[in-house]
């Protein structure tokens, strides 16, 4: 018998089970939908009781309803934020591996809120660092420490420049330095597999953000030279990570 947890409380564990009932019997309107949305998947939270096995009912769904596709993604992407994505793909496997061909088949369409499928997929590849911190590239800025003499650098992409700097709060970045790109060989492991879906799809500003992501930058204090994403993966990565490198590249090669 399916667990839904407590205490969220009884009206919860109660009230989820008829929600889901109802939508898979089509008997549940737009309101059955936004109940079970409120109820399951505030992203950017803790999971609620019963996220976690309503997940195979969802993705049970998801081919034929966008509202179920999307709930299971956000479910996915709070388990890994939340510190139950162990628990999620041991206790619901295939229900993942299924995710993860809906999302894939979804992006090759190139829908308008591709960002959310690509962050999607990168979490339920374990790589919840970038799911999370990823943007489009129009703006991004991210923090990481420099290796060699510990300045918190601000690295930005996009539409203000492609730079590595020193934040100052009343000044904004200064000492700014160039960041220098990767070359497409040099791309490997996440980086290259980010990248190779992205061209895939032909998200152009995507894939050449990603390999800025993945270059090197300049510490504006000490001017030595490291990898941001290698700093920024190291920094940020979950306690568990359940997809390596190798295993994204394994995937590929089946492909």
């Amino acid at each position: 018998m399916t667990k839904w947890g407590r205490p969220y409380a009884l009206r919860t564990a109660e009230l989820l089970p008829v929600l889901l009932d109802q939508v898979e019997a089509g008997t549940g309107g737009e309101s059955v939908w936004r109940e079970l949305e409120t109820m399951l998947c505030v992203e950017g939270e803790t999971l609620v009781p019963g996220s976690l096995a309503a997940l195979p009912r969802l993705v049970a769904l998801a081919s034929c309803e966008t509202q179920a596709l999307e709930m299971a993604g956000a479910i996915v992407r709070s388990a890994m934020s939340d510190g139950q994505g162990e628990r999620m793909f041991v206790e619901s496997p295939d229900a993942i591996a299924e995710l993860r061909e809906l999302v894939d088949r979804r992006l090759r369409t190139r829908p308008a809120d591709y960002l959310w499928g690509f962050r999607t997929l990168l979490a339920i590849e374990g790589q919840f660092h970038w799911s999370a911190a990823l943007g489009d590239f129009s703006d991004d800025f991210y923090t990481v420490d420099c290796p060699h003499c510990g300045l918190d650098t601000t690295i930005a992409i996009g539409g203000y420049g492609n730079y590595s700097a020193r934040r100052d709060w009343e000044a904004g970045d200064v000492d700014r330095r160039d960041l220098r790109p990767a070359s497409v060989a040099e791309l490997d492991g996440t980086g290259r597999w980010m990248y190779d879906l992205a061209v895939r799809d032909a998200q152009d500003r995507l894939a050449e953000g990603i390999t800025y992501l993945m270059g090197r930058a300049e510490c504006p204090r000490c001017a030595s030279v490291f990898r941001m994403g290698d700093e920024y993966a190291a920094a940020n990565l979950p306690p568990s990570v359940f997809c390596s490198d190798r295993a994204i590249q394994d995937r590929l090669t089946c492909r």
